[in-house]
């Protein structure tokens, strides 16, 4: 036995039970979200959609993702495994569908940790005050690429080292928005906020007072804020009390992010008002960098340094969920063993976790050059890779609680009926998003890629790969695709094992 092991354990490393503890998993699912950016990103699109309207929409968008909480807390309960999605699909309904979501959970963090580290150097350059060498693009990019290095190494060297971190990035993110909000809002109600600065009113909460077309593609913008509090349940065999502390901290990572969202999302609107919004909705995350000398004056740096840590944190957050789902496939033979790794010394999935980030990287840069609005449409197909994952999540919960969903109202309606209806809003927005990236005129670039959107392409092109990925992981290593729905998952020495 190495002296890396714990006493009692035989065979290859295990990760590392017990490493943090709800709080930190909490803070972990939240940063995943990257509240700042997300936030800075989706208001001027969504007052451009709705106008005052943009907070009743936030709240709208929180119902499917609290829903599909419901079913990650419910599911984690009865399988406590990294891969969540993956794996529990699997046992529901077969390893052709759980396969197919685990690749989808995979290619999200692929598609954005560029973009996340992007932003992150960004605005730490712009809050130093470096502003020419934030808009450098050689020099931006080989310090997005070195940053993803560095948060793939912390990573790695454990899950202790990256809750560490990421408790002082959510700290540091939480109170300069709430800065932010709070002089906004001070200068609102003292009439020294700008011409067109509006009064708020409890009626901006209603998500359906510009209509219901408005509403569809505010939900969609929504289905993007609210992404990324499932991180806290893909570290289930490494926080303490793994039955249900990951989907609790799920559940509270999706109410907090509401709070936070309905006030800084009202502070904005009412300070910056609909007209400064809608015509800088283009700007997307640079809306705050602009508001940022109005709003604190000399103390700019403030909303700077909130977007910077935001990004920072989610760049670290979201290598988590795609290198432990990774693994997860790996051990049972649905990607390639080697994939399976677990560093003796510091119990992460290395091997798993440097593949997410060299494929991140080699991603950004590949999108970089064809050009900027390319790197912006990946992003946008996101929203399908997410909304199916999700709904197939929801559907996952009610068909494998399908024969207890009767027992009382508790079961029905947060194991069976919520879940569903989850997926089913998720369902309808994924067409949704099909319909309008079919339209060249909706992407980025406004430009045509086999006569279709680019974001749709992308999104077409991921999907083909997984599945030329998965038939040959079929003739290579058939043992995965024999499982059958209603198996048990495997215990902790069969993970261990590969079993």
């Amino acid at each position: 036995m190495t002296k890396e092991q714990p006493q009692g354990t035989t065979g290859p490393p295990e990760l590392k039970a017990g490493a943090i503890g709800f709080t930190d998993a909490l803070v972990i699912g939240l940063n995943s979200t990257s509240p700042a950016y997300s936030l800075a990103a989706a208001i001027g699109p969504l007052v451009v959609l709705v106008g005052v309207y943009a907070p009743g929409v936030m709240l709208a968008s929180f119902v499917p993702m609290l829903l599909i909480a419901s079913a990650f807390y419910y599911l984690n309960k009865v399988d406590q495994d990294c891969g969540t999605t993956f794996s529990w699909v699997t046992r529901a309904m077969g390893p052709w569908a759980g396969w197919l979501g685990g690749w989808a959970v995979a290619m999200t963090g692929v598609l954005v940790v560029g973009s996340l580290a992007d932003v992150a150097v960004t605005y730490g350059l712009l809050t130093l005050g470096l502003d020419g060498l934030a808009g450098n693009e050689v020099v931006r990019q080989g310090l997005t690429v070195a940053l993803i290095v560095a948060m793939t190494a912390v990573c790695v060297i454990g899950t202790e080292a990256s809750a560490k971190v990421q408790n002082v990035l959510i700290l540091a993110q939480v109170l300069c928005l709430l800065v932010f909000a709070a002089a906004a809002l001070y200068q609102v109600s003292a009439g020294t906020a700008p011409p067109g600065s509006l009064t708020p009113d409890v009626d901006w909460l209603n998500p359906f007072g510009a209509g219901g077309a408005a509403l569809t593609g505010g939900l969609l913008l929504g289905v993007f804020i609210y992404w990324g509090w499932e991180s806290a349940v893909n570290l289930t065999e490494e926080v303490k009390d793994s039955a249900s502390a990951p989907g609790r901290a799920g559940v509270w990572s999706t109410i907090v992010l509401l709070v936070t969202y309905l006030s800084v999302g009202t502070a904005v609107v009412a300070y910056a008002g609909t007209a400064f919004l809608s015509e800088n909705a283009d700007e997307e995350e640079a809306v705050f960098a602009t508001l940022a000398d109005q709003v604190m004056g000399g103390w700019d740096w403030v909303v700077l340094l909130a977007i910077c840590t935001s990004a920072l944190a989610s760049t670290q957050t979201t290598i988590i969920p795609a290198s432990r789902t990774i693994l997860s496939m790996a051990r049972r033979q649905a990607l390639p063993k080697g994939l399976a790794r677990i560093h003796p010394r510091f119990r992460t999935p290395d091997t798993s976790t440097w593949w997410v980030a060299v494929v991140a990287a080699g991603w950004y840069l590949v999108v970089n050059r064809i050009s900027e609005n390319a790197l912006f449409d990946s992003l946008t197909a996101l929203s399908l890779l997410i909304a199916f994952y999700y709904a197939l999540t929801g559907l996952a919960c009610a068909v494998y609680y399908r024969h207890h969903l009767l027992k009382d109202l508790r079961s029905f309606l947060f194991i069976g009926l919520g879940p569903l209806v989850g997926a089913a809003l998720l369902a309808w927005l994924l067409v949704e998003s099909v319909g309008d990236m079919a339209d060249p005129a909706n992407s980025y670039s406004g430009t045509s890629w086999f006569g279709l959107g680019p974001p749709l392409v992308i999104a077409l092109g991921i999907a083909a790969t997984g599945v030329v990925v998965m038939a040959v992981q079929r003739l290579v290593s058939p043992a995965y695709w024999s499982e059958r729905p209603g198996t048990a998952p495997p215990d902790a020495t069969a993970r261990r094992n590969g079993g």
